[in-house]
């Protein structure tokens, strides 16, 4: 049992079975019909003109700020964004791109006022304002459409790009039983992670119109991502969301009822009724040794995370009766 993150699914017979089959070639050349046949089909699916295969959320994600932004160009996204916090500072880095991060509210959303506080003005002391990008979902939180309607209208106000990093977005659109087009049509690109409650074994989706995604190829021969016969891979992928995507709802109400189940254990206390996806943090009393609470469940074959707070992720992997088992350890270890 793994509560760490739902980056630790692993593929499914159907997924295995479709890689070992996988017909390939060099995706280098666009000669990958696997590939090939993942992007055209991703891109007709979400509305969009192209996609691209990358090797990681976090490659997709820098491909998409490289694309929007120049050298000495900011991007504006939330103090807990993934693309500004967890990924090395690749935009910066690598890109010469400036993150303007900005506090987020307790759902996720970014206040516009904020926002436009933020935009430099048209001066050569500042570097120039290109790009908004939001994250849905953002530690479990799904923004709300109405929000997405109105970062459209502020971007297109303020001559900005609109980026979604939709490592979950997903579960995004399961929590607000919607069909993805709903959520991504309000976006100049996104990115989509296959990994993590989907279930393939790697890979990450960039949405665009064609000519970002020219360039993106570009920027990902430059970063290492020509993958080659990465069509085994893809095989895979493209079962991640025509299999999974329905099924994010069981993970969710499996959150919930992990959530509830940790209120009974003594030293934890969640609010089950601020769960929306498959991420849940649990306070955890100051006395307990949450290191040597983690080693004694890892003995036992259950891994998490520490933290104050500590989250823990539902996924295709775990089961009812598993929460059931975990929560069974927990209170003997405790």
């Amino acid at each position: 049992m793994d509560f760490r993150s739902d980056t630790v699914t692993r593929p499914s017979d159907a997924m295995r079975q479709a890689m070992a089959n996988a017909p390939v070639g060099d995706d280098v050349y666009g000669d990958d019909p696997s590939i090939n046949d993942l992007e055209q089909w991703a891109a007709e699916q979400h509305g969009f003109e192209a996609a691209l295969f990358c090797s990681s959320g976090t490659q997709a994600n820098l491909l998409a700020l490289l694309c929007h932004c120049e050298r000495g160009d900011e991007y504006l996204c939330g103090q807990q964004a993934h693309n500004y916090r967890f990924e090395g500072g690749g935009a910066a880095v690598l890109g010469s791109i400036q993150p303007q991060p900005v506090e987020n509210d307790p759902d996720g959303t970014i206040p516009f006022s904020k926002l436009e506080a933020a935009i430099k003005p048209d001066d050569l002391h500042f570097a120039r304002t290109r790009l908004l990008s939001l994250e849905n979902t953002i530690n479990g939180k799904v923004l709300p459409l109405s929000y997405l309607a109105e970062a459209r209208a502020f971007v297109d106000q303020h001559n900005l790009a609109l980026h979604l990093d939709g490592a979950r977005v997903y579960n995004a659109a399961a929590a607000l039983d919607v069909d993805i087009t709903e959520i991504v049509k309000y976006f100049d690109s996104f990115t989509i992670c296959l990994s993590k409650g989907l279930g393939a074994p790697v890979g990450s989706l960039l949405l665009g119109d064609q000519a970002l995604i020219k360039k993106a190829i570009r920027w990902r021969k430059m970063l290492g991502g020509g993958m080659r016969q990465a069509g085994i891979l893809a095989a895979a992928a493209k079962i991640a969301i025509q299999e999974n995507a329905t099924r994010l709802r069981e993970d969710h109400e499996n959150s919930r009822y992990l959530a509830a189940q940790l209120n009974t254990v003594p030293g934890f206390s969640t609010k089950p009724e601020f769960v929306e996806t498959n991420i849940l943090f649990a306070k955890v009393d100051s006395h307990i040794n949450q290191t040597a609470l983690a080693e004694t469940l890892k003995n036992q074959g259950i891994l998490i995370s520490t933290g104050h707070p500590m989250r823990l992720v539902t996924h295709l992997d775990v089961s009812r009766d598993d929460i059931d088992d975990f929560i069974s350890a927990l209170k003997a270890a405790l």
